[in-house]
């Protein structure tokens, strides 16, 4: 299959009635805010895209991104890549009240004011939710790995007190 860029913005509600569907990618360098918070540039972004309306007459636009990130190891601060996959299901509304009324099954997603929504951004957002909070190698990949880390100093075992009763202990004992 011909690989080919995913529209920067559709109009959901024309292809949903036309049912379209896209397979293509998006350039890991117009993920601007995706490479700021990678380590590295990330790798082109493979999307697949349906658009359909729903036995309730719902506009959807379902689909799936995956990249591969670039990411900084939070125990032993060296590089490693990571795959990113984000499966996503949302509906165009304009007015609060469509939202909700929107079933669970769909994220409310907004139009501008000609009716499209900026797809490069949206599936850019997602990506960004779902990268991982902590970045860290496996275990068994990490430098560190499972190791104890001590941040700071230990302070020294206190030296024993002398125990208060001790003076009654005596006096019992005579």
């Amino acid at each position: 299959m011909q690989t080919v860029k995913i529209p920067v913005s559709i109009d959901p509600v024309r292809a949903a009635t036309s049912r379209l569907r896209y397979e293509g990618i998006i350039p890991g360098k117009q993920n601007k805010r995706l490479n700021e918070l990678s380590a590295g540039d990330c790798s082109d972004v493979v999307v697949s895209l349906e658009c359909g309306v729903d036995l309730q007459g719902i506009v959807y636009l379902r689909g799936k991104a995956v990249t591969e990130l670039t990411l900084l190891c939070q125990r032993c601060m060296t590089q490693f890549t990571t795959e990113v996959t984000v499966d996503f299901c949302f509906s165009p509304c304009k007015t609060e009240a469509e939202i909700d009324e929107l079933p669970d099954a769909y994220d409310p997603i907004e139009v501008n004011e000609i009716g499209e929504v900026r797809l490069h951004q949206l599936i850019e957002d997602e990506l960004i939710v779902a990268m991982p909070i902590v970045a860290m190698h496996d275990d068994e990949d990490c430098q560190q790995g499972s190791q104890d880390i001590a941040v700071g100093e230990i302070e020294e075992a206190q030296e024993e007190r002398p125990n208060p009763f001790a003076v009654l202990e005596k006096l019992k004992s005579k």
